[in-house]
């Protein structure tokens, strides 16, 4: 769910590539579930001294597939004998049907990690060819794609949550943003800072349902739960939720809240005027200042998230995407080997995330989930003049290192978006309280997602 979006197209698009996403899985048939679990369902590396096969490779339209492709020559001159065919696709639309008539499948694919579990029978688990990485691989990331015990993607990006801050406009009013260390310290700065500007709304509250829930879920990363546990059962009830349901209810019925579709043109104007300046949000809101908001372009900072407790974790993960290897492709085995180049060989992670033709200063809207490759001492892109030449690189991975592990994310999630994204909103315009978003949000998925599996 993580988005990199084109250097040349407004970022306010992508909320609907997010809504396609949606719809895409909501729609699915039958329920897929993983494999047996047998050998026979894990994946092994090839073997010959020189592997030799041609390989299809799927990945969305856009600077991601350039930044891949720009990688496919270093990898055949590794392997030579090794022949990729890179092809840009909806994946959204049509790897479903793919899966299912086995035609004409690939042999990987990019896939959001929130689909992973719906296509895990289709897919090789691929426990035994991570086995050499799976110590350095952040936690929070194999469990996001585990079903059953086997592991089905092979992780790209880390995208911990942070804290972006208008540091020019909180500087103007006596605010010092080093202070805000758990969430009660934000709310406090959020008054402090609506006193010296009447009419401010400091904090971003998000008004799309699907956003609000993924949101909504950065802040239970953070808190070492998530909608689900590791048996797919719900865990909605508890107070890790009515901690968070509560301080969003508060933000709203305090009025310390801008109510806005993220980077929607209400958004970026309440951005740009001063009158919103805490964005809780993925490590990707740096597109913003970067592209999206020339007047305040310079004066924005990123810290890690506010705790819930002192001594809580500083960060959540909000999104992520992986690499899938379907079993009827012909040559996955040869496929992994690709992905292997790409995520755990320097040549390949220094050129993804690296500076390079697609991105000058490196690709900074995500971090590797690979602990080698996110090194704080050895920034893979440079810092961004958008943030004030802040080394963005330090501040994400500081906090990437501190999201807590999770489980695998259920293959009705996004059809939850229906119950507890909507509840949410419902909170939000004052028709629901925190324990009844809850209830009803318990209910609806359990008797419309779960059951009906």
């Amino acid at each position: 769910m993580n988005r990199h979006p084109s250097r040349t197209a407004l970022r306010v698009v992508v909320t609907g590539s997010f809504a396609v996403v949606a719809l895409a899985l909501t729609g699915c048939g039958p329920d897929i579930t993983a494999g047996d679990g047998s050998a026979s369902d894990r994946l092994q590396a090839p073997t010959a001294e020189q592997p030799a096969g041609e390989i299809t490779i799927w990945d969305r339209s856009g600077d991601l597939y350039e930044v891949f492709d720009a990688v496919i020559d270093d990898f055949e001159a590794k392997y030579p004998e090794i022949t990729v065919n890179h092809e840009a696709v909806d994946i959204n639309a049509k790897l479903q049907n793919t899966l299912i008539t086995g035609t004409d499948v690939p042999d990987g694919v990019f896939l959001d990690d929130a689909l992973v579990g719906g296509y895990a029978e289709h897919l090789w688990d691929v426990t035994d060819v991570l086995e050499p990485y799976i110590d350095d691989i952040a936690p929070q990331k194999i469990d996001a794609t585990t079903v059953d015990g086997g592991i089905y993607g092979v992780p790209f990006d880390l995208n911990p949550g942070l804290l972006y801050y208008n540091a020019a406009a909180l500087e103007a009013v006596g605010i010092d943003a080093a202070t805000i260390e758990t969430y009660d310290d934000l709310l406090a700065a959020a008054k402090e800072y609506q006193a010296a500007k009447p009419g401010s709304k400091p904090i971003h509250l998000e008004q799309s349902p699907f956003l609000g829930q993924l949101q909504l879920e950065m802040y239970a990363s953070q808190l070492g739960t998530s909608i689900a546990d590791s048996d797919g059962e719900l865990r909605l009830d508890s107070d890790e939720y009515e901690q968070i349901l509560t301080f969003l209810d508060t933000v709203q019925k305090e009025g310390l809240g801008t109510r806005a579709e993220y980077l929607s043109p209400t958004d970026i104007a309440e951005l740009e005027n001063g009158n919103q300046v805490f964005y809780p949000w993925a490590i990707w809101f740096d597109f913003a200042p970067q592209q999206l908001l020339p007047e305040t372009s310079g004066d924005w900072r990123a810290m890690p998230l506010p705790a819930w407790a002192e001594g809580g974790a500083r960060s959540g993960a909000m999104g992520g995407s992986s690499f899938v290897l379907p079993k009827d492709g012909e040559n996955a085995d040869l496929a992994w080997l690709f992905y292997e180049f790409l995520m755990y060989d320097e040549a390949g992670y220094s050129a993804v995330w690296g500076v390079n033709d697609i991105y000058p200063t490196g690709l900074n809207t995500s971090i590797p989930a690979y602990s080698p490759a996110a090194d704080p001492s050895r920034p893979l892109f440079e810092p961004i003049e958008a943030l004030g030449g802040q080394d963005l690189w330090a501040v994400a991975t500081e906090a990437g290192a501190q999201i807590p592990s999770g489980t695998a994310i259920p293959s009705w999630w996004n059809g939850a978006v229906d119950y507890l994204g909507n509840d949410l909103q419902r909170m939000l315009d004052g028709d629901l309280t925190p324990a009844e978003v809850v209830s009803s949000s318990t209910d609806g998925i359990q008797t419309n997602l779960i059951d009906r599996q």
